[in-house]
């Protein structure tokens, strides 16, 4: 694969850095869980391991140097070590952390659960600065329980159809306004030329990642995973059709796409291996960076694909809460502002670089003169398909669950592992799309009756 530089991997903001960093990495202070020492109160947060974070460390001496009672620790963890831990941590009160890093999943389940502090109470509060209208409104939304918000985002994506434009001239094409999954199939089909550019590429590998493409799929062609009584409606018409349209894509893909991630459809993408990509809007600072891309301003950038939905639901964002049991809640409130606020991008961008920025969490952000430059290629359009999201109502039809690519329910996750596997298999031509969606309903339908969800 091709190896970035280091401003185009810390960009990319999706790809985990090498587990050296697992354990604790400390900007000043030691011992586990947070605390007091000689005055000043150490505090202990839990991170995913990726250059954004790299970034937060390497700037946390600011914030100390801004509050010489505050230490920060930072424990960095690998995605699935991180929220294996955190889970455990919280569930169990241990108190070990007092700011953890989590999705909007993970969000919405824990606030109701009572794990994780109303923060609602400190950025709305007299003396606070913060500025919660600032943030996104589909961002805010997302991280936010009974109008409270819980966690506070430090960057976030949608995801958008990424093309050649070069290619689509020379073939006499015009990407929609909107494109729709029947308009890319068209493309990718014409586009196509084996052995050498690959219509499309489309996650196929089976990780809870690839099935963002699938429930984004499955949503826009008017299905869900669950109807109001909790049955599954995986097998439904829509989704076999979302499905049966994924699997014809998949034949002008990059080869050997039962094995395709994230990092491979950036790979080929940016190589000049491939026509068109959908994936993380986030992937757009690599593609328009000289140092690891071949095809800089060749790319135009489109809304994600629908076929009856206005929009498409892709959505995440890497966000920072703060668990009931911390004995620490003030200072952790104090790291997290700050390291959210419209001063750190500013901080960011001045210090290492504006493509450096977390993207998709302000308005104020897609504001600066700076910024707007260094992402003309990409950022409005970034802003626009976050803008977009509605994680509560993604579909055509009403649903018991709340999701944006996944779904915010204690076995999300392994649902959405589980999806993927069933999908993976009838791209590998193991099993039809109709045999794989049955299994998937089938597993879908025993989760909800083991969590006393059907009725």
């Amino acid at each position: 694969m091709q190896r970035y530089s280091r401003n185009a991997r810390r960009a990319i903001g999706l790809a985990a850095i090498s587990a050296v960093a697992l354990g604790t990495v400390a900007c000043s202070g030691g011992g586990e869980g947070g605390g007091s020492d000689g005055g000043k109160t150490t505090i202990t947060v839990a991170a995913v391991s990726n250059p954004q974070i790299e970034d937060l460390q390497s700037l946390a001496k600011e914030f100390e140097a801004e509050h010489e009672n505050i230490s920060v620790k930072f424990s960095i963890l690998p995605e699935s070590q991180l929220q294996d831990k955190v889970t455990q941590d919280i569930a169990t009160k241990s108190g070990q952390y007092d700011a953890v890093m989590l999705g909007p999943d993970q969000a919405t389940v824990w606030a109701q659960n009572g794990w994780i502090t109303n923060l609602s109470e400190y950025a709305d509060a007299e003396d606070s600065d913060y500025d919660v209208e600032d943030l996104i409104p589909s961002v805010r939304e997302a991280l936010s329980t009974d109008g409270n918000l819980y966690a506070v985002p430090f960057y976030s994506e949608g995801a958008f159809l990424t093309y050649r434009k070069d290619l689509f001239e020379a073939a006499g094409l015009t990407m929609p306004a909107q494109p729709t999954w029947t308009d890319i199939l068209g493309f990718a089909e014409a586009l196509n030329k084996p052995g050498e550019m690959a219509g499309i590429c489309l996650r196929g590998a089976p990780t809870s990642g690839a099935q963002m493409v699938y429930t984004t799929m499955i949503d826009s062609f008017g299905g869900a995973w669950y109807d109001m009584d909790w049955n599954s409606t995986l097998d439904a018409p829509e989704a076999k059709e979302a499905m049966s349209t994924y699997l014809q894509l998949q034949e002008y893909g990059v080869a050997g796409s039962t094995a395709v991630d994230f990092p491979e459809c950036l790979n080929a993408y940016a190589q000049g291996q491939a026509a068109m990509w959908y994936d993380a809007t986030v992937g757009a600072t690599v593609i328009e960076d000289p140092e690891s891309s071949t095809v800089v301003g060749k790319s135009g950038y489109a809304p994600g694909p629908v076929e009856v939905t206005e929009a498409a639901d892709w959505f995440w964002a890497w966000s920072f809460a703060v668990p009931d049991t911390s004995a620490n809640k003030d200072a952790a409130w104090e790291f997290i502002s700050w390291a959210t606020s419209k001063d750190y991008a500013q901080l960011v961008g001045s210090e290492l670089g504006w493509l450096h920025v977390p993207p998709g969490t302000r308005t104020s952000t897609y504001e600066i003169p700076e910024y707007q430059e260094a992402t003309a290629a990409f950022g409005q359009e970034t802003l626009q398909v976050i803008g977009a999201v509605d994680i509560k109502d993604p579909g055509t039809e009403p649903r018991p669950y709340v999701g944006g690519g996944w779904l915010a329910l204690p076995e999300g996750q392994s649902l959405q592992i589980m999806l993927a596997q069933e999908i993976s298999a009838a791209l590998a031509g193991s099993q039809s799309v109709d045999e794989a969606l049955a299994n998937a309903a089938e597993k879908a339908d025993a989760a909800a009756v083991e969590a006393g969800r059907q009725k």
